[in-house]
């Protein structure tokens, strides 16, 4: 084999271990890529049946209920014109309430209900993911409820108009 040969033999070689490692690398990140959906795109069938993927929007008044060994719970996730419901077990933070926002991650199971892996609450009154506010300014658009209103603020978080400044 002549030193050309040679080099071609070792360049088709990095050419091969490159492609493997980019192609190794796009895979973990299409395994770990979690899109966010709010309950009316839930309701319209646009998320995923069997991926992982992330429910925003408010947790609905009266619909948290608690099982008896303390670690389980059900609750309503609403934008306001639909409603998902979420199960979920573990230690919900200590921020999660009834009428504020939530995102959980989970699928969907075979009866159209979330089941959550993850939940996380809003980390104060004021924010809420820039996707959330939008699914609930929506929701509240179509029912016509405007007793409450999201405004863009910020580097695209949404605050409650009528909340602390």
């Amino acid at each position: 084999m002549t030193g050309r040969h040679k080099r071609l033999a070792l360049l088709a070689a990095a050419l091969v271990a490159l492609g493997g490692a980019a192609a190794l690398v796009l895979s973990a990140f299409q395994k770990n890529l979690v899109f966010f959906y709010s309950p009316a795109q839930v309701a319209s069938g646009e998320a995923p049946q069997h991926r992982s993927f992330r429910l925003g929007g408010m947790v609905q008044p009266g619909s948290v209920q608690r099982d008896p060994d303390g670690l389980s719970v059900r609750f309503a996730v609403t934008d306001y014109a639909n409603t998902v419901q979420v199960r979920y077990k573990g230690i919900v933070p200590d921020l999660f309430r009834e009428g504020k926002g939530v995102v959980a991650q989970g699928r969907l199971d075979g009866n159209a209900q979330f089941v959550a892996d993850e939940v996380l609450a809003k980390h104060d009154e004021n924010y809420m993911p820039p996707e959330a506010a939008q699914a609930v300014a929506a929701g509240r658009a179509a029912t016509g409820n405007t007793r409450e209103k999201w405004s863009e603020r910020g580097a695209g978080a949404a605050s409650y108009a009528g909340g602390t400044q």
